[in-house]
């Protein structure tokens, strides 16, 4: 049986920005990527635009280790 571990992903996670502005697509591209390479799969991601900034918080998931 396979097993899972969940991750809450936020665009504060994300370099750039700043408390009251978005983040940059480049910016938000690489740290989704990262994850994808630590071998996380976005399960949900409410994303919002405004401005061609970028804000979202979500859930990925990846099987467990072990």
């Amino acid at each position: 049986m396979k097993k899972w571990e969940y991750k809450i992903v936020d665009s504060k996670d994300v370099a750039g920005g700043g408390i009251f502005r978005g983040k940059d697509r480049p910016e938000v591209d690489k740290y989704l990527n990262s994850l994808g390479e630590e071998g996380w799969e976005i399960v949900n991601l409410d994303f919002r635009e405004l401005e061609n900034r970028f804000d979202f918080t979500g859930v990925a998931k990846r099987e467990k280790s072990g």
